[in-house]
């Protein structure tokens, strides 16, 4: 990758050490504590599905009993007594879901011997990690098989009837017009439900439920579509809230190539409690590393709430914090799809240019992540020709930046959910203009001291400033204090703080060992 902005790599390099630093005490926190969610998620690698009558899911109604006969079991792992349970009774993972959706307790069972619980767990590990390698050969031999099919970069575009079986249809229409992502945008407010909802459904608002289900049928509907346009469709969900490593085993088990994947995103924009959630999002970006899924991160959310020229170093110190715990979870840079996004006023002069600095910024920084690029929201009105406008210059931006996922924007965003015309339109326009320009990253300088490379030295210089700040008062405390997105969260606040666990010295989580050792995370 060819530097055009000549960023000092000293800076760049300090940065990253500013990261590493901000971090670490962090990532010493997160390895100590376990959660709620995290320790269902375990449940779910190791079999636990379906529901009881009222819909409580298997994973919950465990993982409830424990903390309902004693709040301390939950510091031995989940995973213990379930297993346990299946050594005791000698049922098939079926047969014990079965019983325990009809009212039987896993705590209330005597633990048999330790070496009987860690030879049957180590067969539920295999299983598990039998399926999702599968998953992910799966997908490497399609994408072999169909390479240079997909459109550079990936169209990324957005489903959201509430019904899956509409969903599907959409899906399907998209892939057909050009679109290389669907992207299942969830129901409102279901990143603040700490459960996930079992089987497939037909009824949300602003979205549709993600669940084990809903996913298997998106993936198999997208398949059937790639075989026919011969390209392979990448699939997105949410695995963030406060279910955020159960949705991502979910990913896993069912072959889910994207997950937007950020901790920042759901304590400032969803008042989800700090600790828990960067103890959730390790855990599930361990999942995604395992499964070769790409995470997307969610910086593009700062500049709803800050300016985006103004503010623009906190998006540039979110990717490299980001980055570093992304590292720390086993996820190689081939699989960190920072964000960012095209979101200063319209009305500054000379907007263009910084955007186009912004996103080259980002790229020559972070050569080896497949970007992702958010479209125009915040400034999108109702003059639909306007937005087309601003659209069109925001595809020019991504493609003369080589940026890797490509959020479409919508001629109607902040108007209505779009119709499939809407959608037809987006991949038209971002074809059309990347088609027109292909050659454009290759073929064009900067000015060595004009406005783009300028802008970005100034933002980059900002961007170590301000992670010097971070660094001397500690990110949790910057949180605190609304350093990022002009946001305050309490450390001890938000919701799901009572689901926070501290790993007992018996600590079992045999799944959590697994990835460990695969992904090269032993100390």
């Amino acid at each position: 990758m060819s530097t055009k902005l000549h960023l000092p790599k000293e800076s760049i390099d300090h940065a990253r050490q500013l990261a590493r630093a901000i971090a670490s005490p962090v990532v010493d926190f997160i390895d100590k504590h376990s959660s709620v969610t995290v320790e269902r998620a375990a449940l779910r690698l190791a079999g636990a599905d379906g529901a009881n009558p009222d819909g409580v899911p298997v994973p919950n109604l465990v993982v409830d009993q424990l903390r309902a006969a004693d709040p301390t079991m939950l510091e031995d792992g989940a995973v213990l007594r379930y297993v346990n349970a299946l050594v005791r009774t000698g049922d098939s993972v079926g047969a014990l879901n079965a019983r325990v959706a009809a009212g039987y307790n896993v705590a209330q069972q005597p633990l048999v011997d330790r070496e009987k619980i860690v030879k049957k767990a180590a067969e539920l590990v295999t299983t598990a990690a039998d399926r999702i390698k599968g998953n992910r050969a799966h997908r490497e031999l399609k994408q072999e098989e169909f390479h240079g099919r997909n459109n550079s970069p990936l169209l990324y575009l957005i489903v959201a009837t509430g019904n899956i079986y509409e969903d599907v249809k959409q899906a399907r229409a998209a892939a057909s017009q050009g679109a290389d992502v669907i992207a299942v945008i969830r129901t409102t407010a279901q990143s603040l439900l700490d459960y996930v909802p079992f089987g497939p459904t037909t009824e949300g608002f602003g979205g549709t439920y993600a669940t084990q289900e809903n996913f298997r049928i998106m993936r198999a509907a997208l398949d059937e579509v790639g075989e026919k346009e011969k390209r392979y469709i990448l699939l997105t969900n949410y695995a963030s809230g406060l279910c955020m490593p159960e949705i991502a085993a979910m990913g896993a088990l069912e072959r889910l190539d994207m997950m937007l994947n950020d901790s920042m995103y759901g304590i400032l924009f969803r008042d989800i409690n700090m600790y828990r959630t960067f103890v959730d999002q390790k855990f599930s970006r361990m999942i995604d590393a395992y499964a070769g899924s790409i995470i997307n991160t969610g910086e593009d959310n700062y500049l709803t709430t800050s300016d985006a020229f103004e503010k623009a170093y906190t998006v540039l110190a979110s990717q490299f914090l980001n980055e570093r715990f992304a590292y720390s979870a086993g996820l190689p840079a081939r699989l960190q799809g920072l964000g960012h996004a095209f979101e200063m006023d319209p009305s500054i002069k000379n907007g263009f240019l910084y955007e186009l600095s912004q996103a080259q910024m980002a790229r020559e920084i972070f050569p080896e992540h497949p970007l992702k690029y958010m479209p125009p929201t915040k400034f999108m009105s109702g003059d639909v020709f306007k937005g087309l406008a601003m659209n069109t210059l925001f595809n020019f931006v991504s493609k003369a930046t080589n940026q890797g996922i490509h959020l479409l924007g919508m001629l109607t965003e902040a108007v209505h959910t779009p119709f499939m015309m809407d959608r037809f339109l987006a991949v038209d326009n971002a074809r059309y203009v990347m088609n027109n320009m292909e050659g454009f990253y290759d073929d064009i300088e900067f000015k060595k001291d004009g406005i783009i490379v300028n802008r970005a030295h100034d933002v980059l210089t900002k961007t170590i400033s301000f992670m010097e700040e971070v660094e001397k008062t500690g990110l949790f405390d910057a949180i605190e204090q609304g350093l990022f997105a002009e946001v305050k969260r309490p450390k001890d606040g938000g919701k799901g703080f009572e689901g926070l666990i501290k790993k007992g010295p018996a600590y079992f989580n045999p799944f959590e060992d697994h990835l460990k050792r695969e992904l090269g995370l032993e100390r």
